[in-house]
């Protein structure tokens, strides 16, 4: 599976290149110079998206302890970080998130159903995002570019409903019930109890429909708030366009992201798209690109900090292991 991810990390990365190279690498970084420091203001923009995303990811705790927003930002951060970056991990960054608050002391079940919901409830969203994108392509008159999109928007729509599917019918417990046709019952035997309060704390967040209402909410908000990176992109790469574009080009090219799932980034296949929408509404290949660009540098802003600041999270815990370990030998010996 690594090595799948790796394939198709290059071939998106190939895909990239060329696109660049047919439209004009040089066409394509003086759109970008124009934009010039504005870039780092697109980078910073997505701070609104990262916070009412934590938002409605901390309205997912139903227990007594429920974390603070900086530290769900930060494992968030980190997350989206890992996603964005590394090639074979496309969902490593929302395990991530579950182990850093597991580590702090939050309950292994609540942190793990928590993202689990959370990744239901993002692509639910994600799919009433994107019926505002078709609407804008049927108003535009481009019913055969509609049609596509309906037809990605239902296929995501089924892969959803199949992952929403099978987390209520314990999926976890089930999954060791076929881990044991492998694994002797004595090594399954620590991961029973926990499999099972997974599933049960899943079912239980289910269970709570405001809650999940709510978060909802806020989750959509944030879709929409990142429809700012793009209009920003824009107007500092010096197209006229407004709000209405700034959003059509969010929501669908969130589609092309979903359809594109299996390529890391999706690499290439985001440009090709917006390329093609750009075209649409009357913006060149070269702002079209350069957005995308835009985009991309914002990842790199923030996702290299991001990971380095998961190394030094890993490396605290890591270090704290071996002290702990080391106090215990020191006391028994003595």
């Amino acid at each position: 599976m690594k090595k799948t991810g790796y394939i198709l990390f290059a071939f998106g990365i190939s895909l990239l290149i060329a696109i660049l190279i047919y439209f004009g690498i040089g066409d394509v970084l003086k759109a970008l110079e124009t934009a010039g420091f504005g870039l780092f203001l697109v980078a910073a923009s997505h701070i609104a998206p990262l916070f009412l995303d934590s938002k409605a990811w901390q309205l997912l705790f139903i227990g007594k302890k429920i974390p603070g927003l900086p530290i769900l930002m930060k494992a968030r951060w980190i997350g989206e970080s890992i996603n964005s970056l590394l090639p074979a991990a496309q969902i490593g960054g929302d395990l991530v998130r579950a182990r850093m608050l597991a580590v702090r002391g939050y309950s292994v079940s609540e942190a793990g159903a928590s993202v689990l919901v959370e990744i239901t409830v993002a692509l639910l969203t994600q799919l009433v995002f994107s019926l505002v994108g078709i609407a804008g392509l049927i108003y535009l008159g481009n019913k055969h570019l509609a049609k596509q999109a309906i037809m990605a928007v239902i296929a995501l729509s089924m892969g959803c409903m199949g992952f929403l599917a099978v987390q209520k019918k314990g999926i976890w417990t089930r999954l060791l019930g076929i881990m044991s046709v492998f694994l002797s019952k004595e090594r399954l035997l620590g991961l029973a109890p926990d499999a099972k309060a997974l599933d049960d704390a899943i079912t239980a967040l289910y269970g709570q429909k405001t809650i999940i209402l709510k978060s909802s909410i806020w989750r959509l908000v944030g879709w929409f708030s990142g429809a700012l990176e793009v209009w920003l992109a824009l107007k500092f790469l010096g197209a006229h366009t407004g709000v209405f574009e700034a959003i059509l080009l969010e929501s669908l090219g969130q589609v092309i992201r979903g359809v594109a799932f299996l390529v890391p980034g999706a690499f290439g296949i985001q440009e090709g798209g917006f390329v093609i929408l750009g075209n649409l509404i009357g913006i060149t290949p070269e702002i079209a690109l350069g957005m995308s660009l835009a985009k991309r540098f914002r990842e790199l802003t923030l996702g290299i900090p991001g990971l380095i600041l998961w190394q030094i999270e890993e490396g605290r815990l890591i270090l704290g292991r071996k002290k702990g370990s080391s106090m215990k030998w020191e006391k028994e010996k003595e």
